[in-house]
């Protein structure tokens, strides 16, 4: 038990130094600039040492705020680092199996599920804040994951069901969801949005697509009827729904099998 714990440990801390870099990620994605460099203070540019860089520690112990200018750190960045953190941790404990034995074909869809989660977690922050999907990270997520969905069909039968089905769940939903972004003329949907269905349609299969998307319909509803209610947005107001979509994806990974039966077993006879 005291190695599971500390293999628990490790893939924290290996989320949130991820974290840490998928902000500097989305920073530069902002400022359209390349990720290669070393990382500096947003208003008096000056280069952090690693001292600065420590994932979430260095957030507590600067109290927020820059140690050479003073100014304060946005909160989103012990968000996203503690966030990922815990979502790594998710993905170890629901999709990696330890044994005895050293399986390849395990770690390397650990390292994949890792991918596509920062991948998404960047999309999740990009979107909120800009209410913009930035396709120089969604499309190489969604060329990887149908690579990999592809080299499953030489595994076992269910790799070839489960690529079959991804791509019938990729279709199906991408139609319904461009169809609502045609006819509304881009007011209800994005095409990024569009896009980003056919990452989840690739990623979950079929059932848990359906799942995701019901998921992602439901909160959002909640959450803008809770902002109208405040009078935060009105009727005509866009909300991003990438972080709806993106939410109900991670929900869907972890619980669609649990939420399934549950569904199934509420409405049995």
């Amino acid at each position: 038990m005291d190695f599971i714990y500390l293999i628990d440990i490790l893939v924290v801390i290996l989320g949130l130094c991820i974290g840490s870099f998928l902000n500097c990620v989305v920073y530069r994605l902002e400022q359209e600039k390349s990720l290669a460099g070393r990382s500096f203070c947003p208003n008096c540019r000056h280069t952090l040492s690693w001292l600065d860089l420590i994932p979430v520690f260095s957030y507590l112990f600067l109290r927020g705020k820059c140690r050479y200018c003073g100014k304060k750190i946005s909160i989103q960045y012990p968000l996203v680092e503690i966030a990922t953190g815990l979502t790594f941790l998710l993905i170890f404990n629901f999709k990696f199996i330890i044994s005895s034995q050293f399986l390849i074909g395990q770690f390397i869809n650990l390292g994949f599920l890792f991918y596509v989660a920062s991948a998404l977690i960047i999309i999740f922050i990009y979107d909120l804040k800009h209410s913009l999907i930035p396709e120089s990270v969604l499309i190489p997520a969604i060329i990887i994951t149908l690579i990999y969905n592809f080299s499953a069909i030489g595994g076992p039968a269910s790799g070839w069901q489960f690529f079959i089905s991804s791509i019938l769940a990729t279709a199906a939903s991408a139609l319904f969801f461009f169809l609502l972004y045609w006819l509304s003329k881009e007011r209800a949907m994005g095409f990024g949005d569009v896009e980003l269905v056919i990452l989840m349609g690739l990623l979950l299969g079929w059932p848990n697509i359906f799942v995701a998307l019901f998921l992602a319909f439901f909160f959002g509803a909640i959450i803008g009827l809770i902002l109208m209610a405040f009078d935060k947005k009105g009727l005509k107001s866009q909300i991003p729904f990438g972080p709806f979509l993106i939410g109900g994806t991670f929900l869907a990974l972890f619980y669609g099998d649990a939420i399934i039966q549950w569904y199934l077993r509420l409405f049995s006879i």
